[in-house]
């Protein structure tokens, strides 16, 4: 049970570091009072990959799952408020906060009213999870089109990537140690994800 509580410690720390590296492109959006060069479907993909792990965590009853994705969810709220304050294109980023807040109430009308409570749900629900978190590490991956195109790596955050595979090998294991599937698939790709960044 030690080495349990161990990596439960090691995914909050790890895992909120990493959700803690968007406070970078917050402090640049702050300074320059303009949300230019910083991508905004990362945070709001993040979010919605929060929220449903969130609700995972709940039904699990997983204090881990549940405390990192409460402090995950409420730190990319801030930078989605404050990307939206910052945004010259306020219109395109409200539509697709809007489109996200109706993907997040199907889901918890599917997910709460449609099954039936039990292993099933708690099954599609860790299945929608998973793929949501592996595309959540694919928006950022947009950028090496253009780190390669352009040979810069500017808009390549090495702290994230550090934060991304620390954060990936602690959820791996603990989804191991927990015999979740869900949790270790999605941090298993999410590891391979962060290799491709590191190795670009």
């Amino acid at each position: 049970m030690e080495f349990l509580q161990f990596l439960s410690w090691a995914c909050i720390v790890f895992t909120v570091g990493m959700f803690s590296t968007g406070l970078t492109d917050l402090k640049k959006m702050r300074a320059s009072k303009s949300a230019d060069n910083i991508q905004f479907l990362p945070f709001l993909t993040t979010c919605l990959n929060n929220m449903g792990w969130l609700y995972y965590g709940i039904l699990k009853t997983d204090g881990t799952l549940v405390l990192v994705n409460t402090i995950g969810a409420c730190l990319q709220s801030l930078y989605i408020l404050c990307y939206c304050h910052y945004t010259n294109d306020k219109r395109r980023v409200t539509s697709q906060t809007l489109l996200a807040g109706g993907v997040v109430c199907g889901g918890w009308l599917y997910f709460s009213v449609v099954l039936p409570q039990g292993e099933s749900q708690l099954a599609q629900l860790g299945l929608t999870c998973s793929l949501f978190t592996i595309s959540m590490y694919l928006s950022p991956l947009a950028d090496l089109m253009a780190i390669v195109r352009t040979g810069s790596v500017e808009r390549l955050s090495f702290s994230l990537a550090v934060a991304t595979f620390l954060t990936s090998t602690s959820w791996t294991l603990y989804g191991l140690q927990l015999q979740d599937y869900y949790i270790m698939i999605s941090s298993v790709r999410l590891d391979g994800d962060c290799r491709c960044t590191a190795i670009f």
